[in-house]
């Protein structure tokens, strides 16, 4: 293939042809954006003002097609947001009738809008609902935690949430799949403190419901463990046959992790080792393994020492 060579004075002229034909693609591209267009964008509809004394649900999805008026420039960006904000939708008028037209409030939907992102029409432009009778249910509240504590410390007490149930008003047949409400998730990291704090409910994702209230309290004690050793009596159990048993030995040495604030009243008092003997009559066990059948709450058990005894019985 033969190979042009150009000359100096060419290759500037060439130059030159390049360099004005691409400012000449970059300013009909910038002409163009800055004309005005109508275009579409799909829009996340959320509710206000639902009606009180009416259970309703939306016939139609909750996402609708937006003509909006605007450059090519807020075209082309509004086509990479992908994170745009919902349009609230007042549904007061649903107390006399069972469509909402939302031209009517493309006035209000717009002030919050940009001024360079207007709506200029919804399709579709009404929606419609279907209603029923509006029932009240409680339910309580479930608590999502995700903690994670400093080395030696833990949950040191019962965690208590005020109010521990919700109201939930809406559809009767709604209200039948809620059994309770789930919190945003509580994550915390290194914890070694009392947590008291207000976490707020999931939100309602369906415009037939409301939850009252929107946030609850929560304290979750916390406390420092160490290790406690007691020395447990160990009652033998399902002597049904036999008046005299021994066991040796007659107590046990258990081993349990307990709060700081709790360590003076950690006593035999709170503890119940047994062990049955009807493990030797049923099973032929030749020990018997001591089961620890009453524990203090929040209390670890690490080991029990010895975790079997041995038993004469005399007839």
């Amino acid at each position: 293939m033969a190979i042009v060579k150009l000359s100096a004075t060419e290759r500037r002229r060439l130059s030159v042809f390049f360099t004005c034909l691409a400012l000449a693609v970059l300013a009909w591209i910038f002409t163009t954006l800055s004309n005005v267009y109508s275009y579409g964008v799909q829009e996340v509809l959320t509710y206000k003002n639902a009606p009180q004394k009416r259970a309703f649900h939306s016939l139609q999805p909750d996402t609708v097609k937006a003509t909006v008026q605007g450059t090519g420039w807020q075209m082309l960006f509004a086509n990479m947001n992908k994170e745009r904000k919902p349009i609230t939708i007042d549904l007061a008028t649903l107390e006399n009738r069972n469509y909402v037209v939302l031209s009517s409030q493309l006035k209000q939907i717009n002030i919050k809008k940009e001024i360079t992102q207007q709506i200029i029409s919804i399709d579709p432009d009404t929606l419609y609902f279907d209603f029923s009778n509006r029932l009240v249910k409680k339910v309580p509240v479930q608590l999502m935690l995700n903690l994670k504590y400093k080395k030696q410390f833990a949950v040191s007490g019962n965690i208590i949430i005020k109010p521990a149930h919700i109201t939930v008003s809406g559809p009767t047949e709604r209200l039948k799949e809620i059994s309770v409400w789930k919190t945003d998730s509580l994550q915390l990291k290194d914890v070694t403190e009392t947590i008291n704090t207000r976490i707020n409910l999931q939100s309602v994702k369906e415009g037939n419901l409301n939850v009252y209230p929107k946030t609850v309290q929560v304290i979750i004690p916390v406390d420092e463990f160490t290790e406690k050793t007691l020395d447990l009596p160990v009652k033998l159990i399902n002597n049904h046959n036999y008046d005299n048993v021994k066991v040796f030995p007659q107590k046990v040495k258990v081993t349990f992790t307990t709060a700081l604030n709790r360590y003076p009243d950690m006593t035999e008092d709170l503890f119940e080792a047994t062990a049955d003997l009807d493990l030797w009559r049923d099973h032929g066990y030749k020990s018997l393994p001591v089961k620890l059948t009453r524990v203090p709450p929040y209390c670890k058990i690490v080991k029990v020492s010895p975790a079997n005894i041995d038993f004469i019985i005399k007839k």
